[in-house]
C-alpha cells in the first residue's frame, strides 16, 4: 500500500494538490497561510480550483479517487492491521514547502487536524497516528465536485465509518450522512447494472450489517447477515454433537457446534480477477485462498478442560436428525471435528452472526456458550485470511474472559493479539515525546514474526470494512479494561497512562474509591495551576499542587474537553460542568444534557430535567436510553401524551425492550379517550412543558386535537397490544402479566385467550412464592361462569381414565378425564384444575369455583369433596365464633359456607359416583349423618357468641329438618 501511495504521489495533479511550490497557475494565492493553518480548507480549495478550472476533470477525479483510497488504505495499515509501512507517508503528503511563511509545524498541524475531526462534542483519540492520511482522504471523498459514483461513494461510506468508529461515541451527524450513503449504494449494489467487480452484494451486505451493528440496531444486522449467507449459498447451523470437553469425562454428552461448509466459488473468484483493475481502487487486491501465515494462537493448557472438544466419531453415521433440527443436506454429514476450511466472507458471516447474538442478547453464560462456538469453528478450522483469523482470536478472547478455567488465556491472548498489532503498527518512532510514549512498542507475549510468517498488507486489508476489526489504541484499551475487570488496576493504569488516554485514567481512580485523585486528572487536562510566585508567573504544573488550585482554564482546550467536563460533572455534581461541556461543544454534545437531565431527576427537579432530555434529543433523537428517561419523566409529572410520545419513540428505535412497551401500555391507559399525542415533528423547547413529540406508536392523531369520534376503548386495546408485547420479550416479570391481566378484563369483548394465558404464566412465576394469592379469584369466577353459559350442554359420557392420574379434588380417587375438549373449554378446565387447585389453602371462593367447574363436568363426588374443603377453611378463620361486630363477616361466611355444604349434601349425596374404585356407588351413603354434624359443630362453637342471628337460625331450623327426616 505504501508503495502504491508512493508512486501516486508523483503524479502531477497530486503535486498540484499537495504541493504549493509546484508549477501550476492559477494555484499561486492558494497556501497554508492563506488559509489560516487550516490544512484541509487548503486541501478543499485547491481541489475546487483543479476541478472547475482544467479541462481534464475526469483524469484529475481518477487521480484524486486514487490517492484518497491508497492514504485511506495506509492509515489502515498503519493503524489497524499491519504491516510496518515502508516510510512515512507525512514526507510526501506534508511537504516542506507547505509550512513557509507560516510558523506551523507538522506537528501543530496533526494537533489540528485531530481538533478539526470532532464533530457533536465527540472527539478521536488525540495521538492518532499518520492523521494526516485519514484528513487526506476524508477532504477528497467528501468534496461535492467529485463525480457522485459508486467507487466514490462506497469509499466516502467507509471512510465515514471509520470516523465514527474513531469518535468516543456515536455521533447523530454521521449517522445520519452515514445511512443516506448506504441507501445510495444499496440502489446500486442491488440493481443488475451494478459492477460485481466493485463490490459483490454479500460484501457491501456484511459491511451494511457491521455498520448496524455498531449503531446498535442488531435486528437489522441480523437480517443482512442471513441475507448474505443466502446471497453467497453458505449453509450452517448452530447445532448438538456428542462429544467431551474434559479429559476425566467418561460419559459423551451434546456439545454445542457450529456446523458450516463453503459453497464453491470458482465462479465468483474467475470473475472477480477478471475485474481485478476496477477492484483494486477499493482494496487494492485480489481473491484470497488459503495460507499458512496466520497469527499464533496460545494453548489452553488447562488441567480440566481439553483444548477442543473431542467428538464421536460415530456421529458421522448417526441416523438423521430430526426435521425440526433444521439442518441442510450438504451439513449432516460433516465431521464436527474436522470441517473443511471456510472461505474468508463465510468465515466473518459467522463472526458477524457472534456478535449479534451479544449486542441483542444479555450478558450471561448462556450466551457466550451459543456465541463461542462461531469463533471456535473459524479457529478450529483456519481461515484463508490473516486479519480474519485475528477477529476470530480476538472474539474468542472476549468470551473466553469470564469463564475461571479460560480467563487466562482469554488475557493472554488478548495481550499476544494487541503485542502483534503494536510490533506491527509501530515501525516510525514519533517526533515528539507525547506521541513517542503513546506509541512506544511494548514487549510482545510471543516472539516476533518474521516477514516470511506474516502476511501482506494486501490480504490483511482485503476484508477489513466486512470485518470492522478495532483499530490499536482501542485495542490496548480493551486490555485495560479488561484488566480492570480482573482487578489488575496498575497495569490497567500503566497502559491509560501510556496512551495518555486521561478520561479513562480518572474514571480508573475513581471506580476505586479514590475520586479526589480522580478528579485533579481531570482538572489538569481542563486548567491551568493558579499558584504564582513572587513575580507573578505561573509555577510549572506538578503533582503537589492542589485540586482546588486547577481553575484558569485551558486555551485552546483539549478535543475531548467536552467528555473530561461531563466527567468532572460527575464526580463534583456539579452543574456548571455540564452546562460548560455543553456550551465548548457549541450545544451539540447530547451527552452533557444527558447528565444535566439525571442530575435535576435524581433531586427530583422533573421540569428542569425534562428540558435537558429534550435538548439532548435534539442532537441525538435517535438514542434510546433517553427517550425512555424522557417518558418517565413525563409519567411523574402526569403529562400521559407526553408520555405516549416518549415511549412510542423508544420503542421505535429498539422494538425490543420490555419496560418501554410496558410503560407505553401505562401512559396510553391514563391517557383520556378524547385526548391523543401530539405532532411528533415539533419539539417546543420554549413552550411550559417541554415535550419532543415522535412519531405516535399508540395509534393516536398526529396534531394533538381532539378525536371526532370518542372510541373509550381505543387507548385500552392499544396498552393491551404494548402489553402483550413486553410480555412476551421478559417473560419472567410478574408485574408485566399482572397488567396484561388487569388491561384484559377492562377490554369488550373480552379476550378470554390472553386471560387465561396471563393468569396461567403469573401462577408458573408466583405460585411457588405466592401460592393462592397470585390468582385473581374475580377474574377465575367470571371466566368459570361464562364456560357454564356459554357451553351449558353439560358432557353425558366420559373417556377412558388415564392409567395412573389423579385429580387433586378428588382426594387420591382415580377419575375418568372429561371428554376431549379444544379451545376455551379445554383452557379453562386446565387451568382451575392443573394450575389453580393445587395451590388452593385457605379460599373458600376458589373452592367454591372448583365445585362448579366439577359439578359442570357431571363429577358429584369431586363437587362434593370441593364443597366441603371450602366449608372447612371458613371454619379455619380465627375468631368467627367471638361474637363481636369485627367477626360478623366472618360469621355469615361461616353461615353461608355450611348451608352451600348442607344443599350439596342434599342434591349429591345420593347421586353415583361417576369414576375411580367407587365408581357406581353413592357419592355419600351417609351424607345426613354428615349433614347433621357438620351443624352441630357450627351451632356449638357459635351459640355463645351468634346465637339469635339470623344465621344462626337459619342453621337451627336446617338442623330440625334433617332430625324429622
Amino acid at each position: 500500500m505504501a508503495s502504491d501511495l508512493s508512486e501516486i504521489l508523483k503524479g502531477v495533479h497530486v503535486c498540484s494538490l499537495l504541493d504549493q511550490n509546484y508549477d501550476n497557475s492559477g494555484l499561486e494565492a492558494i497556501t497554508l497561510h492563506s488559509c489560516d493553518g487550516d490544512w484541509t480548507q487548503f486541501l478543499a480549495r485547491r481541489i475546487q480550483h483543479l476541478l472547475e478550472k482544467q479541462p481534464q476533470a475526469v483524469g484529475i477525479e481518477n487521480a484524486f479517487l486514487s490517492l484518497a483510497t491508497a492514504a485511506f488504505n495506509c492509515f489502515l495499515q498503519a493503524n489497524v492491521t499491519g504491516p510496518p509501512l515502508s516510510y512515512h507517508p507525512a514526507d510526501g503528503i506534508l511537504p516542506s514547502s507547505l509550512f513557509e511563511g507560516t510558523n506551523t509545524t507538522i506537528e501543530r498541524l496533526q494537533m489540528r487536524l485531530v481538533l478539526g475531526l470532532s464533530i457533536d462534542g465527540e472527539a478521536i483519540y488525540r495521538l492518532v497516528p499518520h492523521i494526516e492520511l485519514f484528513c487526506l482522504a476524508k477532504c477528497i471523498l467528501n468534496h461535492p465536485l467529485m463525480t457522485q459514483d459508486l467507487p466514490l461513494r462506497l469509499a466516502r461510506l467507509r471512510a465515514n465509518f471509520w470516523h465514527q468508529r474513531m469518535l468516543t461515541d456515536i455521533s447523530s451527524t454521521l449517522q445520519e450522512i452515514l445511512y443516506g450513503n448506504m441507501q445510495l449504494i444499496g440502489d446500486s449494489v442491488f440493481t443488475k447494472s451494478a459492477s460485481s467487480a466493485i463490490i459483490t452484494p454479500a460484501q457491501f451486505l456484511l459491511e451494511r450489517a457491521t455498520i448496524h451493528i455498531h449503531h446498535g440496531f442488531d435486528q437489522r444486522a441480523r437480517a443482512d447477515i442471513e441475507q448474505a449467507a443466502r446471497q453467497r449459498s453458505f449453509n450452517f447451523a448452530l447445532t448438538g454433537r456428542l462429544g467431551k470437553r474434559t479429559k476425566y469425562q467418561e460419559k459423551e454428552l451434546s456439545q454445542l457446534v457450529v456446523l458450516a461448509k463453503s459453497a464453491d466459488e470458482d465462479e465468483e473468484a474467475a470473475q472477480l480477477v477478471e475485474n481485478s483493475s476496477a477492484d483494486n481502487e477499493i482494496t487494492g487486491s485480489s481473491p484470497s485462498r488459503l495460507t499458512e501465515a496466520i497469527p499464533r494462537k496460545l494453548n489452553l493448557d488447562d488441567d480440566t478442560l481439553l483444548e477442543s472438544i473431542e467428538f464421536t466419531k460415530a456421529a458421522i453415521s448417526a441416523p438423521k436428525p430430526q426435521q425440526d433440527d433444521h439442518l441442510y443436506p450438504s451439513l449432516e454429514t460433516l465431521d464436527p471435528g474436522n470441517q473443511p476450511v471456510l472461505q474468508p466472507l463465510d468465515a466473518i458471516i459467522l463472526l458477524a452472526t457472534a456478535s449479534s447474538i451479544t449486542n441483542t442478547s444479555p450478558t450471561d453464560g448462556l450466551t457466550r456458550e451459543e456465541t463461542l462456538p462461531y469463533a471456535e469453528r473459524v479457529i478450529s478450522g483456519g481461515s484463508s485470511n490473516w486479519q480474519v483469523y485475528t477477529q476470530a482470536l480476538l472474539l474468542r478472547s472476549r468470551i473466553e474472559g469470564y469463564r475461571s478455567r479460560t480467563i487466562e488465556r482469554g488475557v493472554l491472548q488478548l495481550q499476544a493479539v494487541v503485542d502483534q498489532v503494536i510490533a506491527e503498527t509501530s515501525h516510525f518512532e514519533a517526533a515528539n515525546d507525547d506521541a513517542a510514549s503513546a506509541k512506544a512498542t511494548s514487549t510482545t507475549f510471543l516472539p516476533q514474526l518474521k516477514s516470511s510468517e506474516s502476511a501482506s498488507a494486501t490480504e490483511r486489508l482485503r476484508y477489513i470494512h466486512q470485518l470492522a476489526s478495532p483499530p490499536r489504541w482501542k485495542l490496548e484499551s480493551e486490555l485495560a479494561d479488561r484488566w480492570v475487570s480482573l482487578g489488575g488496576l496498575r497495569t490497567a493504569l500503566e497502559i491509560y497512562e501510556r496512551l495518555q488516554m486521561w478520561a479513562e485514567v480518572a474514571l480508573c481512580w475513581a471506580a476505586n474509591d479514590k475520586e479526589d485523585k480522580a478528579r485533579k486528572i481531570i482538572r489538569r487536562q481542563l486548567y491551568n495551576s493558579v499558584i504564582t510566585t513572587s513575580m507573578n508567573k505561573l509555577l510549572e504544573d506538578n503533582e503537589d499542587n492542589d485540586v482546588g488550585n486547577y481553575r484558569i482554564e485551558q486555551d485552546p482546550l483539549p478535543a475531548d474537553a467536552p467528555r473530561l467536563f461531563c466527567i468532572l460533572g460527575d464526580l463534583e455534581k456539579s452543574t456548571a460542568a455540564y452546562e460548560r461541556a455543553w456550551a465548548v461543544s457549541n450545544q451539540r454534545y447530547a451527552r452533557a444534557q444527558r447528565s444535566l437531565g439525571k442530575y435535576y431527576s435524581t433531586n427530583g427537579e422533573l421540569e428542569k430535567a425534562g428540558t435537558a432530555y429534550a435538548r439532548s434529543l435534539e442532537v441525538n433523537p435517535q438514542n434510546h436510553a433517553t427517550w425512555f428517561a424522557l417518558g418517565c419523566i413525563r409519567l411523574q409529572q402526569e403529562d400521559w401524551a407526553g408520555a405516549v410520545d416518549a415511549f412510542g419513540r423508544a420503542v421505535q428505535i429498539e422494538d425490543t425492550d420490555a419496560e418501554s412497551w410496558s410503560n407505553l401500555a401505562v401512559a396510553l391507559l391514563k391517557l383520556p379517550p378524547d385526548e391523543s399525542p401530539g405532532n411528533p415533528n415539533n419539539i417546543d423547547l420554549n413552550s411550559e412543558k417541554t415535550r419532543p413529540n415522535p412519531e405516535n406508536v399508540g395509534g393516536g392523531g398526529g396534531n394533538g386535537s381532539k378525536l371526532s369520534t370518542t372510541d373509550p376503548q381505543k387507548h385500552i386495546r392499544e396498552a393491551f397490544v404494548a402489553l402483550k408485547r413486553a410480555a412476551a420479550l421478559k417473560r419472567e416479570s410478574f408485574r408485566i402479566w399482572q397488567n396484561l391481566l388487569s388491561v384484559s378484563v377492562k377490554l369488550s369483548p373480552l379476550p378470554y385467550t390472553e386471560i387465561i394465558i396471563a393468569q396461567s404464566r403469573l401462577i408458573e412465576v408466583l405460585g411457588n412464592v405466592e401460592g393462592e394469592r397470585c390468582v385473581d379469584v374475580e377474574v377465575v369466577e367470571a371466566l368459570t361462569a361464562h364456560l357454564v353459559t356459554a357451553y351449558p350442554q353439560a358432557p353425558t359420557e366420559v373417556d377412558t381414565p388415564e392409567i395412573g392420574r389423579r385429580l387433586p379434588e378428588d382426594d387420591g380417587t382415580i377419575q375418568a378425564s372429561a371428554p376431549k375438549r379444544v379451545g376455551f373449554e379445554r383452557m379453562v378446565i386446565d387451568l382451575v384444575q392443573k394450575k389453580i387447585t393445587p395451590l388452593i389453602t385457605s379460599s373458600r371462593r376458589l373452592w367454591l369455583v372448583t365445585a362448579k367447574l366439577s359439578l359442570y363436568l357431571q363429577r358429584p363426588f369431586a363437587t362434593l369433596s370441593a364443597y366441603e374443603k371450602a366449608w372447612r377453611v371458613t371454619l379455619n378463620q380465627p375468631g368467627w365464633e367471638s361474637g363481636t361486630e369485627e367477626a360478623k363477616d366472618a360469621w355469615r361466611e361461616v353461615a353461608d359456607s355450611t348451608i352451600d355444604l348442607l344443599d350439596g349434601y342434599e342434591s349429591l349425596g345420593e347421586r353415583l359416583r361417576e369414576a375411580g374404585m367407587g365408581a357406581g356407588e353413592l357419592v355419600a351413603k351417609d351424607w345426613r349423618f354428615k349433614a347433621r354434624s357438620a351443624v352441630r359443630s357450627v351451632l356449638a362453637r357459635a351459640k355463645e357468641g351468634w346465637e339469635g342471628d339470623e344465621g344462626y337460625q337459619i342453621l337451627s331450623d336446617r338442623l330440625q329438618e334433617l332430625k324429622s327426616v
